[in-house]
């Protein structure tokens, strides 16, 4: 009987370490966070970008545009702040006006600022003659974001978790005459919405960044609007007054929302990814069982690697980058620069997969935007992702890079 009892209670043990436990809300917190967000939304009619046909500018404002800034600190002093934007990309220039004034100002290395853009269609053109001066104003404001969140810091609590949300679909259906942009129900997919938590050292939220890999393009009018990441992110903050969301792209460049272009379903699919963060908090579960209490060090990387075009099209090679972000043996973030498909998230989620490893983030459309990323797949295929000429090796060198960085990280740790 003993025996029996002394059984039960071994297995019992063993299933709730194997579920997981709620995070502790009572114990020393280990982190200092900080978050902060300003409004984007020009002031004066400019040329949007995402779809070439509109040559008229934008005729007013459905939605604001933000950006948010999460600033992180270990208890070693290892800083990096989260960078999220409602606009089409991040150009070579943005990043390094950025970076250099953080780097000036809040002694903020380059590798250690994420800047993702949530790839909106209905976001300003930037990087026009004629918006110079909106530009100006872009980067003072991203610049004030970044020292306010890191003067923001408090101590902190962070933890990772994830749901699921079907509002992508991918966009890539073969026919007899090649792969055509219109909604496949058996394409791949990447439906999981990451979530990172911050609380305070009371135990009260304050902060979500949340992911999710799919265009924002359920709009295409002329007006400036963060589409479905805007509203997801604009329901979560009204349901939780006083916490900030973030919104951080994955790869979602062969992936669109759908049903589309009609306002109502931009609503929608916002509500939609913003009951996803919920379920993700295990929201009104009395004991959270998938809460990942993320635990120090921080350490970051960065680096590019060259990306060649096929010989005959003579266009010369350039850098891409790519960013590696580690929780501690909790959590590993993964930043791909421009329009990166799906086959890239599925792909280095198993390459980095460990059973006892962390868990795996991998978000596209950080740091450069520069146009469409095939994998060695959609490149062979074909069709609208596959225009730009690459080599056949450029999925296979951009996978390198990351295990690279993930690797020359991880020896940090076992020094």
């Amino acid at each position: 009987m003993l025996r029996c009892l002394l059984s039960l209670v071994f297995i019992f043990s063993h299933c709730v370490l194997f579920l997981g436990a709620e995070p502790d809300k009572t114990g020393p917190a280990e982190w200092k966070a900080g978050a902060a967000s300003a409004k984007i939304t020009p002031e004066k009619p400019l040329r949007m970008a995402g779809y070439a046909g509109r040559k008229e500018p934008a005729e007013g404002t459905e939605q604001d545009l933000f950006a948010k800034a999460l600033a992180v600190e270990d208890s070693k002093g290892n800083r990096a702040v989260f960078l999220t934007l409602d606009l089409i990309g991040v150009t070579e220039q943005l990043r390094a006006d950025v970076t250099t004034q953080v780097q000036e100002q809040y002694q903020l290395s380059p590798q250690s600022l994420l800047m993702n853009a949530s790839h909106t269609h209905c976001g300003p053109a930037y990087g026009r003659e004629e918006a110079k001066e909106y530009y100006d104003v872009l980067v003072s404001t991203l610049v004030k974001t970044i020292g306010a969140a890191l003067e923001k810091m408090q101590p902190a609590r962070l933890s990772w978790s994830a749901a699921r949300c079907s509002v992508a679909m991918n966009r890539r259906t073969p026919t007899a005459t090649g792969y055509r942009n219109h909604p496949n129900p058996d394409g791949r997919v990447d439906h999981q919405v990451p979530v990172l938590r911050v609380d305070d050292a009371e135990g009260e939220l304050q902060a979500v960044i949340f992911g999710y890999a799919c265009h924002n393009t359920t709009m295409g009018f002329r007006k400036w609007l963060g589409d479905y990441a805007g509203f997801a992110q604009e329901y979560f903050e009204k349901d939780h007054p006083g916490v900030t969301a973030l919104f951080m792209m994955g790869c979602g460049g062969d992936q669109n929302p759908y049903p589309r272009s009609e306002l109502h379903y931009a609503h929608k699919h916002g509500r939609s990814l913003a009951t996803s963060i919920e379920a993700a908090l295990e929201v009104n579960q009395r004991t959270p069982l998938h809460q990942r209490v993320l635990h120090g060090p921080l350490k970051t990387a960065y680096g590019t690697v060259e990306l060649e075009y096929l010989p005959e099209k003579k266009r010369d090679p350039w850098d891409y980058p790519v960013q590696v972000i580690q929780f501690g043996n909790d959590l590993t973030l993964v930043a791909l620069g421009t329009e990166v498909v799906v086959d890239y998230s599925l792909r280095i989620k198993q390459e980095l997969y460990e059973t006892a490893g962390p868990a795996i983030w991998v978000a596209g459309y950080s740091n450069v935007y520069s146009g469409y990323i095939p994998s060695k797949r959609v490149l062979l295929e074909g069709g609208y992702e596959a225009s730009r000429p690459y080599k056949p090796d450029v999925e296979e060198r951009i996978i390198g890079k990351v295990l690279e960085l993930d690797q020359q990280l991880n020896s940090q740790s076992e020094k």
